[in-house]
């Protein structure tokens, strides 16, 4: 496996918050990680990550523990997408650029220019390139972070509601995007995604996680209509509609 994610636990100290998750992402796999608001998701990546220290478990990338990394071999290693990202007055150009900082030396290096500019034409941000970051849309910013991360070239890419923000076209847009790299790069992608049904249409496997656990785990067969109407309190239909599963909320308990 690419990623293994083995019991990781989390507490702040007047909650817990992740109750030892485990799961894992194979090269080329999209896993989207599903579950209602305040159950521990966004905390996970952040895990995953080392933004935060698990109080507990272990993460490896390619069987290797990200643990003793340093900082620079684990952006190398894992890009992260984060909810909320800040502006500057940096270029989109220079923006999606800082992604290449792990792997720079003293200088920018061609290549360092030839990877942004593929990673600023693959999020449809070329005529944007030259514009300050805090002059563009909430949207378009949100593809500016992804395309940062993407431009890392990392073999694990964590993302927490990389669609939020974005108009129909472009949720599908970026999910293809990140689908397709995932398959040429050998890579995997762990999504954070409250749309069920775009996970659905681009992700290989599921994790749903409740209550800071996980609750069910597996590809399609994982997704249930009593699996997602247990974790979301929320009856639920899960239907196969022209090839591909739908999720439909029927009503509240």
């Amino acid at each position: 496996m690419m990623l293994e994610v083995d019991g990781i636990r989390f507490s702040y100290p007047s909650e817990p918050v992740l109750g030892g998750i485990t799961f894992s992402a194979g090269e080329g796999e999209v896993v989207s990680l599903l579950g209602p608001n305040g159950v521990g998701k966004s905390t996970l990546l952040k895990c995953i990550n080392k933004v935060l220290k698990a109080s507990g478990g272990k993460v490896s990338v390619a069987g290797q523990d990200l643990a003793p990394m340093s900082p620079t071999e684990t952006a190398r290693t894992v890009g992260y997408v984060p909810q909320n990202g800040r502006t500057s007055q940096m270029t989109v150009f220079e923006s999606v650029l800082l992604g290449r900082r792990p792997h720079m030396g003293t200088e920018i290096s061609e290549r360092d220019l030839r990877v942004t500019g593929r990673a600023v034409s693959l999020f449809g941000l070329t005529e944007l390139s030259q514009r300050p970051v805090s002059e563009i849309s909430g949207g378009e910013f949100q593809l500016v972070q992804i395309a940062r991360a993407v431009a890392q070239e990392p073999r694990v890419l964590i993302m927490d509601e990389p669609t939020s923000g974005l108009d129909l076209r472009n949720q599908h847009n970026v999910m293809r995007a990140i689908r397709g790299l995932a398959e040429r790069n050998r890579m995997c992608a762990v999504i954070v995604n409250h749309d069920i049904n775009l996970a659905l249409r681009y992700s290989d496997r599921f994790v749903l996680v409740s209550g800071g656990k996980v609750y069910a785990a597996g590809g399609r067969e994982a997704v249930t209509s009593e699996n997602m109407s247990a974790i979301y309190g929320l009856q639920v239909d899960v239907r196969e509609i022209d090839g591909h599963l739908m999720a439909i909320p029927r009503r509240c308990r």
